[in-house]
This record gives C-alpha cells, sequence and structure tokens, in this order.
C-alpha cells in the first residue's frame, strides 16, 4: 500500500460524522502505522541475516565435506597395498606416490615426485617407461600388463607384476595426468604354482601322485593306441613297512618312505614313478621296452629297496614286490591294466615277497577268487558256517592241561577254507571282531561244560583290541557262559601291543586282573618281543612253530630256542613249544626244562568229541607215554 493511499485512509478513519478531523486520532493512527512499518523492517532484517547465516554455514559445512572427502580419498590411495602413482601427462613428471609405491621403487616419495622418470631411473629403464608414457598419451587407450617382470626399484628383480596406465583429460578435452598402478603378485603366482604342484605330487616324497599317474597312463594310452606300441605298467608295494611305522613310529617311517621313494627314482631312470598312496608305488615304462629290460628292473628296484635303509642312526629291512601289465596284451584300458598289475603284485606278495610277478590269466581268476571268498565270509557267520576245533596242549611228560580253541571254516561249496586264507580277510573287513567274539562265547561255553577244569586258550586279534570294548565282551561272556576266569588264557601277538601301546597295555592288565591268564603267541618271530617282557607279566610264552620244526635241521634253531627258555626261566615265564611233531623235538624241548608243548605228537585239531575221553567224560586221565 503506497504512503498516500495510507495516509488518505487514516484521515477518513479520524473524521467524524460531522466532517470536522480528530487531530489526536489521526496522531494515533500515524504513530501506530509508523511502528508496524518499523517492525516489519527489524523482522526482514532479521530474516535476512538469518538466511546469510545459514548460507555461510552450508558453504562452510560443503568445504569440511569436500575436505573430509579429500583427506578420505588420500587416507584409501596411501594405505591402499599396492602402488599408486600419477604423472603429469606432458613431461611424465611424479606428482604423486603413495606409501606402497615408496615401498616397491625402495625410495622417498620425496625424491621422486616433481622429478622425471630420467632423473629417477636408469637411461634403459626411464627409455622404456617414456615410451610406455607416450603410447598411452598419444593414444589414449589404457596400457594393461599382466604378469611380467618389472626390474624398477628394491624389488623389481624376479618380481611378477600387474601393472596399468592411463590418461585423465581435463575438462577441455586435453591430456592432464597419467595415473597408474603396480600390483605385485609374485607370492600368488608362486602359491597357486604351489597348489597346482601339491594337487598333482605327494607331500611326503614329492613324487607324482595318483592324480598325476592317472593322467600320464590316460596320455601313454592315447599315443600308443595311435602309434601302435606297447609299455608296462609296475605295481610297487613296499614289504614290511608297517612293522617300521609300529616300532620306531611314524616320523622315522616318513623318513623311511622318502628314502625308499629316492631310491626307486634313482634306479627307474626315466621311467615315470609315482607314489599313490601309503607304501604304494607306480611305475609308467617308455614304450617299447622289451620284456626282458622290464624284468631287469624290476629285479634292481627289489636288490634297491632290500639293501639296508639307515635313517638318522635308525636301520630297517624293507622289501619291495613287483607287479607287471603289459599294453595291450594285459588290457587295453587302463581300469584293466592297473587291476591285472595288481594281481601279479599279489601274486608276488603271496609267493613270499620281495618277488616280480608278471600278469597271467590265472591271476585274474584267483583275484575273482579271493573277491568271491571276501563275498562269502560275510555271510559265513550267519549260516552257522564256523566251527571251533579244540587241539591238546601238554606238559613234557604227556599230562594233558587245556586246549587251544582253533577257528574252522566250513564252506558248503569249497569245503574247510584254511585260516591262513579266510583270517586276513576278516581282518581287512573288520569282521575279526564279530567273528573274534563268536570263538571266545562258543570256546567258553564248551570248556565250562567239561568235566575236567583244564584251560582254554583262544587267539585275539591285534584288530579286537583297537576296536569295540573287548574288556566288557570278555565279561560278559564269563558270566553268561559261567567260565571261572582262571580256566581261560587268550593268547596275543605283539601286533596287539604295536601302535597305541599304552592303551593295549592299559587292557592286557585290566584283562588280567579279571583273572585271566595273557600268553604270547609266536614268540620271536617280531622286533620288539624282548622289550614286550619287560612291559607286561605274561603268564606264559609260546615258542614259534618256526623254530620247533627247524630244530633238527639248523643248529641256529636249537640256540634260539635255549636262548628263549633260558630267559623264560630267568623271568619265572612258563614256556610253551608249537608245532612238536617228533619225539626228538619233544626230548630236546625236555633236556632244555621246557615246561609245555603243544603239535601233532600231542594231538591235531579236532572237534572236542574226538577228546571227550580228555576231558573227562568216561575216561580216565590220559597220560603221555
Amino acid at each position: 500500500m503506497t504512503t498516500h493511499r495510507l495516509l488518505a485512509r487514516q484521515i477518513r478513519q479520524a473524521t467524524d460524522e460531522t466532517g470536522q478531523v480528530d487531530l489526536t486520532r489521526l496522531g494515533e493512527l500515524v504513530s501506530a502505522a509508523y511502528e508496524e512499518s518499523d517492525g516489519d523492517r527489524r523482522r526482514t532484517d532479521r530474516a535476512i541475516k538469518l538466511m546469510i547465516e545459514e548460507l555461510e554455514q552450508t558453504h562452510k559445512r560443503a568445504e569440511q565435506d569436500l575436505l573430509r572427502a579429500r583427506e578420505f580419498l588420500d587416507s584409501i590411495i596411501e594405505n591402499i597395498p599396492i602402488a599408486v602413482f600419477a604423472k603429469d601427462a606432458k613431461d611424465s613428471r611424479y606428482i604423486l606416490l603413495n606409501r606402497a609405491g615408496e615401498d616397491y621403487y625402495g625410495m622417498p616419495r620425496e625424491e621422486m615426485l616433481g622429478r622425471t622418470p630420467e632423473q629417477i631411473f636408469p637411461d634403459d629403464i626411464a627409455r622404456v617407461v617414456n615410451e610406455q608414457d607416450r603410447r598411452v598419451v598419444d593414444s589414449g587407450t589404457p596400457m594393461f600388463l599382466e604378469g611380467h617382470v618389472l626390474e624398477v626399484g628394491v624389488k623389481g628383480h624376479d618380481r611378477v607384476v600387474n601393472s596399468r596406465k592411463l590418461l585423465i583429460r581435463d575438462s577441455n578435452g586435453a591430456a592432464q595426468y597419467l595415473v597408474g598402478v603396480i600390483e605385485d603378485v609374485t607370492e600368488r603366482i608362486t602359491n597357486e604354482a604351489r597348489i597346482s604342484h601339491l594337487a598333482h605330487h605327494d607331500a611326503l616324497t614329492d613324487l607324482p601322485n595318483r592324480s598325476a599317474f592317472n593322467a600320464a597312463l590316460d596320455e601313454r594310452l592315447e599315443r600308443a593306441q595311435e602309434a601302435s606300441t606297447s609299455f608296462a605298467v609296475l605295481s610297487l608295494d613296499l614289504d614290511r613297512f608297517k612293522d617300521v611305522n609300529d616300532v620306531f613310529g611314524h616320523p622315522v617311517g616318513d623318513m623311511m618312505m622318502r628314502a625308499a621313494a629316492d631310491r626307486l627314482v634313482a634306479e627307474a631312470d626315466c621311467a615315470f614313478v609315482a607314489r599313490i598312496g601309503g607304501d604304494e608305488f607306480m611305475i609308467l615304462m617308455p614304450d617299447d621296452i622289451r620284456r626282458e629290460d622290464v624284468l631287469s628292473l624290476a629285479e634292481r628296484l627289489v636288490e634297491a629297496i632290500g639293501k639296508e635303509l639307515e635313517v638318522d642312526d635308525y636301520l630297517s629291512h624293507v622289501g619291495l614286490s613287483v607287479g607287471i601289465a603289459v599294453y595291450p596284451d594285459d588290457g587295453v584300458d587302463a581300469a584293466t591294466l592297473l587291476a591285472n598289475a595288481d594281481s601279479a603284485l599279489y601274486r608276488a606278495k603271496r609267493e613270499g615277497r620281495a618277488r616280480v610277478c608278471f600278469f597271467e590269466t590265472a591271476m585274474d581268476r584267483e583275484l575273482r577268487d579271493r573277491r568271491l571268498l571276501q563275498h562269502d565270509l560275510r555271510h559265513a557267520l550267519e549260516q552257522n558256517q564256523f566251527q571251533v576245533y579244540f587241539q591238546p596242549q601238554a606238559r613234557m611228560d604227556g599230562e594233558i592241561i587245556g586246549f587251544e580253541a582253533l577257528l574252522r571254516w566250513n564252506h558248503p561249496m569249497r569245503g574247510f577254507v584254511p585260516p591262513d586264507q579266510f583270517i586276513p580277510l576278516a581282518e581287512e573287513n573288520g569282521q575279526i571282531i564279530e567273528i573274534g567274539e563268536w570263538v571266545l562265547r562258543e570256546a567258553c561255553r564248551e570248556a565250562a561244560s567239561w568235566p575236567r577244569p583244564l584251560q582254554v586258550a583262544v587267539n585275539l586279534s591285534p584288530i579286537q583290541f583297537q576296536a569295540g570294548d573287548l574288556e566288557r565282551s570278555i565279561h560278559q561272556i564269563l558270566l553268561e557262559t559261567g567260565l571261572a576266569p582262571m580256566r581261560l588264557e587268550v593268547e596275543i601277538t605283539e601286533g596287539v601291543l604295536i601302535g597305541d601301546f599304552t592303551r593295549a597295555l592299559n587292557l592286557l592288565r585290566r584283562l588280567k586282573a579279571l583273572g585271566i591268564r595273557i600268553a604270547m603267541d609266536d614268540f620271536g618271530t617280531g622286533y620288539s618281543s624282548l622289550s614286550y617282557l619287560q612291559s607286561f607279566p605274561f603268564d606264559k610264552i609260546k615258542i614259534d612253530r618256526s623254530f620247533i620244526l627247524n630244530l633238527e635241521a639248523t643248529p641256529q634253531s636249537a640256540e634260539i630256542v635255549r636262548a628263549v627258555l633260558s630267559l623264560a626261566h630267568a623271568l619265572h615265564i612258563p614256556v610253551v613249544a608249537e608245532g612238536v611233531e617228533t619225539e626228538a623235538q619233544r626230548a630236546f624241548l625236555e633236556r632244555e626244562a621246557c615246561e609245555e608243548m603243544q603239535g601233532y605228537l600231542i594231538g591235531r585239531p579236532e572237534p572236542i568229541e574226538q577228546y571227550s575221553n580228555l576231558i573227562g567224560i568216561n575216561v580216565e586221565r590220559r597220560r603221555y607215554a
């Protein structure tokens, strides 16, 4: 509203009905109008002032945000673990370098910033750097170099890097900066190569592993099929190596394994040698090698491994068995070749170990027969095919003091299967635990029914000690059958104590606490029989039959038997001689004060009904005369 219009309105408001102007009223209206106008001006001034202050604060915050963003970006660039640099695009002069760049180039940034490559690096390197920079500036295209060796800076030599350079233009499109990064990937590439190597090599011996061998075999098969050539596959297995681990421990076993692998590689020349697991190796022979040469190499390998191995003052004799299959005669695909080489290896080990066997068709039949036997063994117990035979044990004068319970398998088609054929199979697949418990129960049940309180001896497998609750099982069987614990004798080999010695020893002590007698079977055939006599109070020692059978043939056997008897007498441990078949053997043992004997001279393993008179059924006590 204009001043004139405002004054006219104020005059009308101050005029009365007669047309007279009330000057006092007019003065009040004018004064009020001025005061209102002044208030508006003050409010406007304050609003403008607040707006200015807000704009100043907003600008200040924007500057602070920009500063923080710049500091944040600088911090990222400074601490990023790869070298970052920036150069002036005109002359390649360095204008930025982060901490990783300092580390990479091996000099503080103060010595690089503001300088060109010619002022920093040797001439040849500076020339390469400038050529790369000019190429990026002229083309405007980024440069990427992957996995190359960079010979710049303290870390340059023998270091593999990925490097990148790109051009930054100003608002007018002119070249302004060159920005680059250098990433050291040496460790990553080295680790990738190491992982790839480990994927195809055995960690212990560094030989190619099963995967690498299978790949090499597939390649060899493809080449042989195309060229119509032949080659040989050798399957190798170290003999008695498990004994090395059990006796000396796995660290020494590992050293022995490396030493054996080195011997194989040294002797095999250019052949492809692989360790496929455990103590098993495979060898691929060169193409078209003669059968005689394959045999000659295999025999040299057996001889090389058979020599005494010495590692860190430990001496050990291990052996080597070798099975050989030849392409294409023994198979035209990998699976058949490997299976037949394994069949030949199995025959070599069956024939006494430290042998070389070529595959023969009969071996394939033998392997299939073994697998069928394994299958039938799984059902033998539930189909009541097992029987317990008993062989008498006597004092040297012939008095029967007990029986050893021996397991027999009466196969419905094969007849009686020798124990040395099916017991190892049962131990391999773990069935020996269930079978062993059945034998123990049958033997105790039978012995509890005898009128005469004779002892009964039962063999326990090392597998039974390693799995299950053997102590509870034996205790339960004694309670079920009612057999007095002192009439039960369990026979163990030193294989029970090999491995977890402390656990096995504690278990033997708990069994002995039940009143059960403990005998060491096959004494003298293992590594540590003597040391075990110090660790556990055995109730009896059984001299292995191999020493008794050779008493009359070899003086060494007689001396061994004398030594065992002398040791046992000193330790007050009774001795049982196994395998006594002749009167001469019995007389020798009696002269040497052996306490007890077992063998065909006393009686063969038979169903207990054959010995009913000896166990007190309607027959007087029989004495050997």
